[in-house]
């Protein structure tokens, strides 16, 4: 039986899945992470939660982030990073420019693959250091 919350894929399978496709699971990984961080600071209402994740997972947020933590890059992750900051992406939202959103789909892309290889402990080095002020 495979077990979908923790997984642990080779590196062969995680090749064969798109650029974009790495992301749409990284996408969810930041996102629950977001969440985490944000209800262990206790004390919040539901609203104030949502408009905190929100503004969190936003593409102008994540290239921020991801900024954070570059420096802290293997040059395996930073190539995973860069496929994904060169994903082909159909269109660009209103809020974030061309460069911005590359950068989030980069982040994302790298969070899906290091997920996909079951690497949390690793996931959650790179989020530490981009929650730091």
């Amino acid at each position: 039986m495979e077990n979908y919350f923790q997984m642990n894929m080779t590196k062969a399978e995680i090749d064969a899945i798109s650029n974009l496709g790495l992301a749409h699971m990284g996408d969810c990984v930041f996102e629950i992470l977001c969440r985490a961080y944000l209800c262990a600071q206790g004390g919040k209402k539901v609203d104030q939660l949502h408009k905190e994740t929100i503004n969190m997972v936003k593409a102008t947020s994540q290239a921020k982030f991801a900024d954070k933590m570059l420096p802290l890059l293997t040059e395996e992750e930073h190539a995973v990073f860069k496929r994904g900051r060169n994903a082909p992406v159909k269109s660009v939202p209103g809020h974030a420019s061309r460069a911005q959103y590359g950068e989030a789909t980069a982040l994302e892309a790298l969070l899906g693959w290091l997920y996909l290889l079951g690497r949390q402990e690793r996931i959650n080095q790179l989020f530490i250091k981009m929650m730091e002020e």
